[in-house]
């Protein structure tokens, strides 16, 4: 029987059949997919096979990983070099982000946007808390969206607390697996609960002693999108979305300081304009993006941010 990952606890996944019907399901024995060192081997979004293991209690055995479309990892926050698979199977990303309350980091945002030109999957900026920002965070979400928006990302400004712009953020999710993440405190449950109000997800303010956002959600669980109607009497699936952890850091894995540039769109086309094929773009001569830096064609603090990742960049020993 074929089914969807709808929610990842640990042991135990939450999966819903072709009919629409829930099971609690577990593995059978151990899963390695792709070779990959991952401290969960099925993640939400995933396809799966499952076998009935009893009908009184509605659990049932996953005996299946289908081949995945796409994913996106991160370091896992146990084991620097595994990798922890936040969700499987989309079509977009979208990150919440905050210049108040908290203040989301550019550095945060890069290396998140870095992952999903990794994996392939398009990615969307929302800025929320818009009610809550002065001429200061006016200005700089003024500077980050043109930023962005020239290097081919799109970037909304919304406000859960007030629905400014939140109507444009659902249409974008119509018809679409989207993976929603950001740092714990930005506001991605109010969201959820602003358009499932039957949810009534836990929220709690950002911690006052640190600034950062309390850990709200605990495990990533996708939620069904309202069904869009089509001709009379018939609708067709309006989406999903997932719901992840907030997140303190976002370290990246699986990833070496050649490839790096290779995932920063403005450098992408570039690169190949060096004089060395394994250039860095630090201190090599005839380097293409440190002129372009210079030039002013590619953003200096976009520059900045990728020779900050690239220094953090821990290359596995094989």
């Amino acid at each position: 029987m074929h089914a969807l990952v709808y929610k990842s606890t640990g042991s135990w996944y939450t999966v819903k059949n072709a009919a629409g019907k829930m099971y609690n399901a577990r593995m059978k024995g151990i899963f390695k997919i792709d070779n990959i060192t991952s401290t969960n081997p099925i993640a939400v979004g995933d396809e799966i096979e499952i076998e009935m293991e009893d009908e009184t209690e509605n659990t049932a055995i996953i005996t299946k990983i289908c081949d995945r479309k796409n994913y996106i990892n991160r370091q896992s926050p146990r084991a620097k070099y595994q990798h922890h698979i936040i969700a499987a199977n989309l079509d977009q990303s979208v990150l919440f982000a905050t210049l108040k309350e908290p203040k989301t980091s550019q550095g945060f945002i890069d290396r998140f946007l870095v992952a999903c030109e990794m994996y392939h999957v398009p990615a969307v900026i929302v800025f929320n808390k818009a009610d809550l920002y002065k001429k200061k965070e006016e200005q700089k979400y003024e500077e980050w969206k043109k930023m962005y928006e020239a290097i081919g990302y799109k970037v909304l400004l919304i406000s859960v607390n007030t629905g400014s712009g939140i109507e444009e953020v659902k249409e974008l999710l119509k018809n679409k697996t989207s993976l929603l993440s950001g740092h714990s405190g930005v506001g991605k449950s109010s969201f959820i609960n602003y358009i499932f109000p039957e949810q009534a997800l836990k929220t709690q303010d950002v911690s006052g002693w640190s600034g950062r956002g309390i850990h709200t959600t605990t495990f990533a669980e996708m939620y069904d999108l309202p069904p869009v109607p089509m001709a009379i009497g018939s609708y067709r699936d309006g989406g999903k979305i997932i719901d992840t952890p907030g997140m303190r850091e976002f370290g990246l894995v699986d990833i070496s300081k050649q490839e790096l540039s290779h995932y920063f769109p403005e450098m992408r086309d570039k690169i190949s304009d060096c004089q060395f094929n394994n250039c860095l773009h630090i201190n090599e001569p005839g380097c293409a993006i440190k002129k372009a830096v210079e030039e002013e064609k590619i953003n200096i603090d976009r520059y900045i941010s990728y020779c900050n990742i690239l220094d953090s960049v821990e290359e596995r020993k094989y």
